[in-house]
């Protein structure tokens, strides 16, 4: 069976790393210094592991982007809690779609029941159930709403 010392283990110097990444070797001593690019400190060098350059980038590779709706809701929600409503329509739409995902479509709702689910959100619940209505993603009729179905996608 064969043990840990049997496999060998490939590791690079900062200068390697530099060459692989394509990078200026005092950027890559600085990432490592700082612990954003893992390493063991040998003396005075560096060495990386393929495993930790690997690691390295996966954590900045660009092919892991967010999407424009993720990035919408991480800018104006802090947790569950909506920071602000969005000025611009490009950017509320999304926000008020997320919101009204949250709900469920086929139940019709009381406006206290919207008040209720909006209340720990944002204090301003009359704007979010008028936009609702007026974005046309719920109806209201007699002081009752529903989700209008929609591609959520």
């Amino acid at each position: 069976m064969p043990s840990v010392m049997d496999k060998k283990l490939m590791l690079y110097t900062s200068a390697e790393v530099a060459d692989i990444l394509k990078m200026n070797p005092q950027v890559v001593n600085r990432k490592l210094q700082a612990g954003e690019l893992q390493g063991y400190k040998l003396g005075k060098d560096w060495r990386v592991s393929e495993a930790q350059l690997h690691a390295f980038l996966e954590a900045h590779s660009n092919q892991r982007t967010q999407t424009r709706l993720e990035k919408t809701i991480a800018v104006f929600f802090d947790g569950e809690r909506l920071k602000s409503i969005p000025t611009t329509r490009s950017k509320r739409l999304p926000v008020l779609k997320y919101l009204i995902s949250k709900l469920d479509p086929k139940k019709v709702y009381r406006e206290e029941e919207i008040n209720r689910f909006l209340a720990p959100i944002h204090s301003d619940v009359c704007t979010l159930r008028r936009e609702f209505v007026m974005n046309k993603l719920m109806v209201r009729k007699s002081g009752k709403y529903k989700v209008v179905t929609w591609n959520r996608t």
